[in-house]
Parts: C-alpha cells; structure tokens; sequence
C-alpha cells in the first residue's frame, strides 16, 4: 500500500473527472426527482378500499382455500390408492 507525502503524485485522467461529474449529476437529480414525487403523493388524499373490492378479494381468497382444499382431498384418495397397491404387491 502507497502512501500519500509531499513527493507522491496523485493524478486524474480528464475522462476520470467527466464520469465522476456525470455520476454526481444523475445521483442529484434522482434525488430531487425522488423528492418532489414523495411531496407530491403526501398532498394526495389517500387510497380508500371499496367496500366492493373487498368483497371480491374475499370471494377470491375464499374460492382458492376451497379448491386447494378439493385437490388436497384428490390427492389424499390418489395416495390411498397407491398406498393399497403397494400393500397388495407385498
């Protein structure tokens, strides 16, 4: 590891200093882009959820639970099935 004294020469190649300035600039202007949409969703009224959307993400959920449960109960008779097999080929 060098280090750094009166006699060492640090140098930057111009193309160094241009990306570094580019960097700068695009990380800047995210952050005040980032800035203004954030104070501009807090003067938004906030999103309310409908009575009606609710009532379908429950049927949603709902139906699901109910068709998961009917392919658990296929599933269980297919390994009955195959449980019987096994026990008739021993």
């Amino acid at each position: 590891m060098k280090e750094l004294s009166k006699d060492s020469k640090f140098s930057i190649s111009v193309e160094t200093l241009v990306i570094l300035g580019g960097v700068i600039v695009t990380v800047v202007g995210m952050w005040f882009t980032l800035q203004s949409e954030i104070s501009e969703a807090k003067k938004l009224p906030p999103s309310e959820v409908s009575r009606t959307e609710y009532d379908l993400k429950d049927e949603l959920i709902r139906s699901s639970i109910l068709n998961i449960e009917e392919k658990v109960d296929a599933n269980g008779v297919k390994l009955d099935k195959i449980e019987e097999r096994l026990y008739n080929m021993q």
